[in-house]
């Protein structure tokens, strides 16, 4: 069923909602506290470098692989947090949430290591892999159609009939904090860094590395990276405002997001140094870049900060860079006929 929300003034397109300043932020303690929640729970994932990438960079690249956590994303850090910080009576009652797919499959995965029943609002055209995967976690799927209904609201609405716990993607304190320790464990375990390329969808991850880098690398630029076809981060942070945007077509499907949160935006807004935006032909090369020398699968989506940080390697020359790969989950028919595809020549 669509629903819609009050449109934009600027752009006639629904509106994101606006920052609300009497809102409480998630802080670098939320995310050494969720880093306690997560301790022999989630995968400290390794940090692999290629003398390939370098050499190909002329930086030094830290690689956090996020493609091999738990579910193969970075969201599990913070689905596990969010339900771990419920108290009993929610847990008991159950949580919903919406997603393309990684969140979906982290929240059915750790609902089901907490005991929590889960039910996930998913896109009809989600790729086959994460729905089973979501389905194979014990997770409930109700399917709605990403171009004509507001997933929001439809989850709002189940969550008020059913009772349930809505935990969403991205806008969610206890999120935030529990994806900031992924940047977390990168900078504990290779040191401050010059640079940090991070994906950016609705910002959770994005934020939680912002949090995790003011406190630990003050000096370090964090970078967001999304898709080319879907700016709205770029946009909102060189506008100043949460800009929306219409549905983005993308092979980044973990990014087709529509606007940043009231939360992750003004922490975004107060550190990042710029957010880039990179093409599908760009994705695709690092998704092949990954499998040929590094033997990795990783996503399209978790491919976009890689892909930003080989774009700019002429402004980071010598330099120590970071870059958070934040999945791994893929159609594998898809991804063979992506990186099977003849290498287009790459522009400068």
């Amino acid at each position: 069923m669509a629903t819609t929300r009050a449109a934009d003034p600027t752009t006639g397109l629904p509106a994101a909602p606006a920052t609300d300043p009497a809102v409480t932020l998630p802080d670098y303690d939320a995310v050494r506290l969720a880093a306690t929640r997560l301790d022999g729970v989630a995968h400290r994932t390794p940090v692999l470098r290629s003398a390939t990438a370098d050499a190909r960079t002329g930086a030094q690249l830290f690689f956090k692989c996020e493609n091999l956590q738990r579910m193969g994303a970075f969201k599990f850090r913070g689905a596990y947090n969010a339900i771990a910080a419920l108290d009993d009576a929610q847990r008991r009652r159950g949580v919903i949430a919406f997603s393309s797919g990684n969140h979906a499959q982290a929240i059915a995965l750790a609902a089901r290591l907490l005991g929590v029943a889960a039910t996930i609002v998913m896109p009809s055209d989600a790729p086959a892999a994460k729905r089973a995967a979501t389905a194979g976690y014990g997770g409930e799927i109700v399917e709605y159609d990403r171009f004509s209904d507001d997933r929001e609201e439809l989850t709002k609405r189940l969550a008020r009939e059913r009772g349930l716990t809505m935990i969403p993607p991205y806008d969610h304190a206890e999120v935030i904090a529990g994806q900031g320790t992924a940047a977390l464990e990168l900078f504990d375990e290779v040191g401050p860094l010059d640079a940090l390329f991070v994906c950016l969808g609705g910002g959770g991850l994005l934020a939680g590395s912002v949090l995790a880098a003011e406190a630990m690398a003050p000096e370090c630029a964090v970078y967001g990276a999304e898709p080319q076809a879907g700016d709205d981060g770029r946009q909102s942070l060189h506008a100043g405002r949460i800009v929306t945007i219409p549905v983005p077509k993308t092979i980044a499907d973990g990014a087709m997001t529509t606007h940043l949160g009231e939360l992750t935006f003004p922490i975004i807004r107060r550190h990042v140094r710029d957010i880039v935006t990179v093409r599908d032909e760009q994705l695709i090369d690092a998704m092949r870049f990954f499998a040929e020398r590094m033997k990795l699968v990783v996503e399209p989506t978790g491919c976009l900060a890689a892909a930003a940080a080989f774009a700019a390697a002429a402004d980071w020359q010598g330099k120590r860079v970071g870059v958070l790969l934040s999945g791994g989950n893929v159609d594998l028919a898809a991804y063979a006929r992506l990186i099977a595809a003849p290498a287009p020549a790459r522009r400068t």
